[in-house]
């Protein structure tokens, strides 16, 4: 039988969002550390608070099992000299290996003998190879990290105790000036120092002293407080997934309360006051039945009931103040006009090496117009995107916004809809920040998406004219954030999108123009290689097999959609039992035909020698004629269709011939196909095997 051993690092109060990582890591790096020397054990659990990150293993070894290793020496050539005796390679051998040459023996490798020995390790004491937890301490990473006192070691906040105990004993060893012990905190208001006896005492005895150590124990509570307060008064709930995340961290024992706000803050739209309430203040807010805002907020305290109604009046005091701000910004933006916030953007810089957002909102509606017009949107639509892309940063400039950034694009749509925008309009002001993070929603509407692209794309243009590009991690205007939001709109609405064309179309117009404030690179290199690394993150979150994302993305196709059809049809058919031999025949084909050289790529009927070249000849012709009316799937499976007459054209027909007339006209019937071949994909990249 093992020991059970807890190990808790007890530290000032941590970010709530950096809480439950850190927990995660903790527990991978213990595991880690005990598999790497040898301590087996049964089951490991985390356990975190804003002050401490833990972790509870039940049955380790409490010893080392022996081992035997065998290790490798030079080769017996070496070994041994021409005398017979050992030389000075195979003594330096054993010697390291604390052994001596009688314990060499001779092993069989590839033909080739060399000289091995038997290690025996003789394992440890549990207690003894416990000591090197403190490693896991500083093996942690964080985000953030500062140092204080005197020490240069920098953590994510300073370390105060440190609870190490393998059954009922401590595992002795320090870190900076903490010295390992049995005695943890319990809540800094409510609770006092307390002792653990053995490591099974941790959970049962924090909780004595008001803290909940056990994360999810402590949302049970947190949720079933709620749901008994909503219950109780007939209201319904949505918990925020996030917003209960981040409660739950900051805190070591929860009790839910009720505050109330006065109806009249109703009056401001929802997004506002919700807003005050999640982002600012951590409440969440209660709606009745049919999914009405009601004036009242839920909290959760750190600490007990005792005194809550004092509790309760100093948050209702707070957000009421918040409320109040926010009517009075929200009653002066209704005074002003669209017009004059789109004028003042003028003087807001959007990059002092770019220009003005008003200079950025000009290029966009260009922009705007030539992805519109490719994509076939209709011309009402492109009416409508004509007018958002006049207009749609104007929100920025309002006062609400400049109170509260995350509502950018909301408060647009609401003070578009009140001056008498179109809804299409309005619509579209709130959907071109989408998506806000990488996973995030999309845009619905066709003229939102367009201005999104458009005015992500802008961003990603210019900041790479003015050599602005990401290194690294190094990515402060989140470039490619923006970018992988484009692929996962063009990829939703299946449009036809052929970057590079568009990107030239695009540079043509911003150029000839002064007043779009910037002249844009023409070099495609660069911004493509960057399109084609986010596909290539973007199709891996779809499951693609590695070779299969190199393939679709180094094919000759410009139109992004048409790369997300060959990626699916290609992963559809890999298990087709023709798959490899239709491949293999198409890859010799793309093989041979880069060694055609020269403009002229007409195929002469009248030099073909056997039956298999006119047969393949007449077949490829066939599909060339409708390849590109065809469907990408009808186009693979043509190519396909191909391999018998592939095979039998390479059975029958010598390509490299000395005669260069027929070499190349053979090599241009090959190019034939091999164009069509990497419209799908560049088919030699897939792996067959």
């Amino acid at each position: 039988m093992g020991k059970n051993l807890l190990f808790e690092i007890g530290l000032e109060e941590v970010p709530a969002h950096i809480v439950v990582p850190s927990m995660n890591q903790l527990k991978e790096k213990t595991a880690a550390f005990l598999k790497e020397n040898v301590l087996n054990y049964d089951q490991i659990e985390a356990y975190s608070t804003p002050r401490r990150l833990a972790v509870y293993v039940t049955n380790v070894d409490e010893r080392q099992a022996d081992q035997e290793e065998i290790a490798k020496g030079p080769a017996k050539k070496i070994a041994l000299d021409a005398e017979g005796n050992w030389s000075k390679a195979a003594q330096g051998f054993v010697r390291g290996q604390g052994l001596t040459t009688d314990d060499i023996f001779f092993q069989e490798i590839k033909g080739v003998e060399y000289v091995h020995v038997k290690k025996q390790t003789v394992g440890k004491d549990a207690f003894e190879v416990l000591t090197g937890l403190k490693d896991v301490i500083t093996s942690l990473t964080f985000p953030v990290t500062m140092h204080w006192g005197k020490y240069d070691t920098e953590y994510i906040r300073p370390i105060h105790w440190i609870v190490a105990l393998f059954g009922d004993e401590v595992i002795p060893f320090e870190f900076l000036d903490v010295q390992t012990g049995r005695t943890s905190r319990g809540h800094r208001f409510l609770g006092h120092e307390v002792t653990f006896t053995t490591a099974d005492d941790y959970l049962e005895k924090l909780a004595e002293v008001y803290v909940i150590a056990d994360s999810k124990r402590r949302e049970e509570m947190i949720v079933d407080q709620i749901q008994h307060l909503a219950t109780k008064n007939d209201w319904s709930m949505s918990l925020d997934a996030n917003l209960l995340e981040e409660v739950n961290n900051l805190l070591e024992y929860p009790t839910a309360f009720v505050g109330n706000y006065d109806e009249k803050y109703l009056t401001v739209p929802e997004e506002v006051l919700v807003t005050s309430m999640k982002e600012h203040q951590r409440y969440f807010d209660v709606r009745d039945a049919n999914g009405q805002l009601l004036p009242h907020f839920i909290s959760v305290r750190n600490g007990d009931s005792n005194h809550i109604e004092n509790v309760i009046k100093g948050n209702e005091k707070v957000l009421v103040a918040r409320l109040e701000d926010a009517e009075f910004f929200y009653q002066e933006d209704k005074k002003l006009t669209i017009a004059d916030c789109v004028d003042k953007l003028k003087q807001v810089t959007f990059h002092k090496k770019i220009g003005s957002l008003y200079e950025k909102m000009q290029r966009v509606g260009a922009i705007a117009q030539i992805i519109g017009r490719t994509v076939g949107l209709t011309a009402e639509e492109l009416a409508d995107l004509t007018r958002a892309s006049q207009i749609y940063k104007f929100d920025l400039v309002t006062n609400m916004v400049g109170e509260f950034p995350e509502l950018q694009g909301i408060m647009g749509e609401k003070y578009a809809l009140l001056q008498g925008e179109k809804a299409t309009v309005a619509k579209a002001i709130k959907e071109h920040y989408m998506p806000v993070s990488s996973e995030g929603e999309l845009p619905e509407s066709n003229i939102g998406t367009v201005l999104a692209i458009a005015d992500k794309l802008d961003s990603v243009l210019t900041f790479f004219s003015v050599g602005m590009v990401p290194s690294g991690s190094n990515d402060p205007y989140a470039l490619r954030r923006q970018t992988y939001g484009i692929v996962r709109m063009i990829a939703d609405k299946n449009w036809f999108f052929p970057f590079l064309s568009l990107q030239t179309e695009i540079a043509a117009e911003i150029n000839q123009n002064e007043n779009y404030g910037i002249q844009l690179a023409v070099e495609h290199e660069a911004i493509s290689d960057f399109i084609k690394a986010r596909l290539k993150q973007y199709f891996a979150t779809k499951a693609m097999r590695h070779d299969v994302i190199e393939a679709v993305i180094e094919a000759d196709q410009q139109d992004l959609s048409q790369i997300f059809h060959a990626a699916t049809i290609l992963k559809n058919h890999l298990k087709d039992p023709e798959f490899k031999v239709s491949i293999e025949a198409l890859t010799r084909v793309i093989h041979l035909a880069e060694k055609a050289t020269g403009e002229n790529t007409v195929i002469d009927e009248t030099l073909f020698e056997n039956d298999a070249e006119r047969a393949l000849y007449e077949a490829a012709a066939a599909v060339e004629a409708d390849f590109l009316e065809n469907t990408m799937g009808d186009n693979y499976q043509a190519l396909v269709n191909l391999r018998p007459l592939i095979e039998a054209y390479f059975d029958q027909t010598m390509v490299m011939v000395d005669d260069q007339n027929v070499r190349n006209n053979r090599l241009n019937q090959l190019k034939q196909i091999s164009r069509m071949a990497l419209m799908i994909a560049s088919l030699d990249h897939l792996v067959t095997k």
